[in-house]
């Protein structure tokens, strides 16, 4: 069965990592009925200690109420955490709470400049810490408290905003091995060279407008971050455009 954030996804995006919040936000999200419940067992037992009597009874109808209003609100807890989906894919990062009423926001990978992830010493050892995504202007667009894998999710989200790049300016991977060279083979022996018509010389790409579009906007947000030159936004600009 698909789940609620798997429907939100559009054509060709792909899921890179899904995660929630560690499972001890339960215990701090739940302490008041954590509390309770423990006070009800106290009452109870008092209830099997003391003599029958008025003030028995009291004590085990006030343990069992309280016994049953904090199992109600620590089964809504954990299903709150568990309805919690926090996706990566490749084209953005989404955030998806809710029990039965839904609330879903996102933020798109090419607008986030860079993730700050605190980590106290226990969120260290138990795997987990909050992470404040942030846009180029240096503002959090979403927060992630008590993310469960926050390294693995802050290092899958930049590699995914790194690859988008990479597909945006259509830039090649450089080889992880040069080639041996091998040595030229003999002269064949001479012979008369056919007449041959010139073939045309191959143009760069031909592009979409929709493509066009993506890529100067992508190009432009460069420009603006200061990873590029204005010269060099203008000549990639004009060579963009001479593709259409």
């Amino acid at each position: 069965m698909a789940r609620y954030a798997d429907r939100l996804l559009a054509d060709g995006e792909r899921v890179a990592l899904r995660g929630r919040q560690h499972v001890l936000a339960t215990f701090i999200e739940g302490r008041v009925p954590w509390i309770l419940f423990v006070l009800a067992l106290v009452l109870l037992g008092l209830d099997v200690q003391l003599e029958p009597g008025g003030v028995r009874d009291g004590f085990g109808l006030l343990g069992l109420v309280l016994l049953l209003v904090s199992l109600g609100w620590l089964a809504y807890v954990y299903m709150e955490w568990y309805s919690q989906d926090y996706l990566v894919t490749n084209r953005r990062v989404i955030k998806v709470e809710g029990i039965l009423g839904k609330r879903s926001a996102d933020s798109s990978l090419e607008k986030i400049n860079d993730a700050v992830l605190q980590q106290s010493l226990f969120g260290r050892m138990l795997g987990y810490g909050d992470l404040d995504i942030m846009t180029a202007a240096e503002e959090s667009v979403d927060r992630y408290r008590m993310l469960s894998q926050a390294q693995t999710f802050k290092r899958t989200m930049l590699d995914e905003k790194h690859k988008l790049e990479q597909e945006a300016f259509q830039i090649p991977a450089p080889p992880l091995r040069a080639a041996p060279v091998a040595p030229p083979p003999p002269p064949p022996p001479a012979e008369p060279a056919p007449v041959l018509t010139a073939a045309p010389a191959s143009g760069p790409r031909q592009m979409s407008s929709a493509e066009i579009t993506s890529a100067l906007g992508n190009l432009a947000d460069l420009r603006d971050r200061g990873a590029i030159s204005p010269e060099d936004y203008e000549a990639k600009k004009q060579d963009l455009l001479g593709r259409l």
